[in-house]
């Protein structure tokens, strides 16, 4: 039979022992933590210790400072924004029902600035005093611009004169009235323009007739046009007379002439146009070539549909 092999240590001297030559054995409690996993070092035969697995933290949001000198309490703010008396608002904050830059506040003592992000059960409250939101019913063969080069009457024409810098929410044609959005919210702005967000547009059309049975199917499924596909989020006829129709179209595109081009496209040419509605914001009952300032609900709607 073989004799076993000697490991490690010259023949005939028996097995070398695992600590020689490596001094005293360190004591209990002094050597590597029990937790943690051991690892071959490259090209050694001894083994490391491996690092601890590090614990990836969320990020903290900033903490608000109750102690702004600079701020304004919040109960304060929220009531001259119009979301109720001051007692209301206090009511709101201690119980839970405000959160600023998304953190929940519930004392009384919190001083913010009015820049800061508030929302009141989940919707935006704008604090900002010198944000302006505005509805204008813009007449026909007014240009929508600031200034035209031609020298044709535009919006300009209306609001050249106010300190703020307004930006007009998409644009309408010269030849189509109706429900133009103004503010100095860029980001608002943005947001209700930009067909990713899906800010819905009502139209009202006056096109020529008669309108066939699937013409609301047809323009739902999509009509192909020169600069690509479209479709529209609701259609209705609301009235029908020989020989022309008014019909309803509601889509978030914001393309040039549109709405005209898609009911060319079908065979319904449009004789008159006018949008009646912007997300949550209706036309009402504003006469042409009038503006109103949008109520505190309404801002707060539109921020809900941007998504803000």
């Amino acid at each position: 039979m073989t004799p076993p092999k000697n490991r490690g240590g010259a023949p005939g001297r028996g097995p070398k022992r695992a600590d020689a030559g490596r001094g005293p054995r360190p004591e209990a409690g002094r050597g590597p933590r029990s937790d943690q996993r051991t690892q071959r070092a490259p090209g050694t035969g001894t083994t490391r210790p491996s690092q601890p697995t590090q614990t990836k933290r969320e990020p903290q949001r900033p903490v608000i400072d109750v102690h702004d000198p600079d701020g304004v309490r919040l109960q304060k703010l929220l009531a001259a924004a119009g979301v109720g008396s001051r007692r209301v608002c206090e009511d709101l904050i201690t119980q839970g029902r405000v959160e600023v830059d998304g953190q929940t506040v519930r004392e009384l003592g919190v001083r913010i600035k009015a820049t800061q992000v508030v929302h009141v059960d989940g919707e935006r409250v704008q604090l900002d005093e010198s944000r302006v939101y505005l509805a204008f019913n813009k007449p026909l063969n007014v240009v929508t611009s600031m200034s035209d080069d031609l020298g044709r009457v535009d919006i300009g024409d209306y609001f050249g004169d106010r300190k703020e810098r307004l930006f007009h929410v998409g644009r309408l044609d010269a030849d189509t009235e109706g429900l133009l959005l103004l503010t100095n919210d860029g980001d608002l702005a943005h947001r209700l323009q930009h067909p990713r967000y899906g800010v819905l547009k009502t139209y009202l059309a006056q096109i020529q007739g008669p309108v066939p049975r699937d013409l609301g199917r047809r323009l739902r499924e999509g009509v192909e046009l020169d600069d690509g596909p479209v479709k529209v989020d609701s259609f209705r006829v609301v009235d029908s007379q020989p020989g022309k129709a008014i019909v309803e179209v509601i889509l978030h595109e914001g393309r040039k002439h549109i709405v005209r081009r898609m009911l060319a496209e079908v065979g319904h040419p449009v004789l008159s146009l006018v949008r009646t509605q912007v997300g949550p914001i209706r036309l009402a009952d504003t006469k042409v070539g009038k503006f109103r300032s949008l109520s505190s609900a309404e801002v707060a709607a539109l921020y809900k549909a941007a998504g803000l």
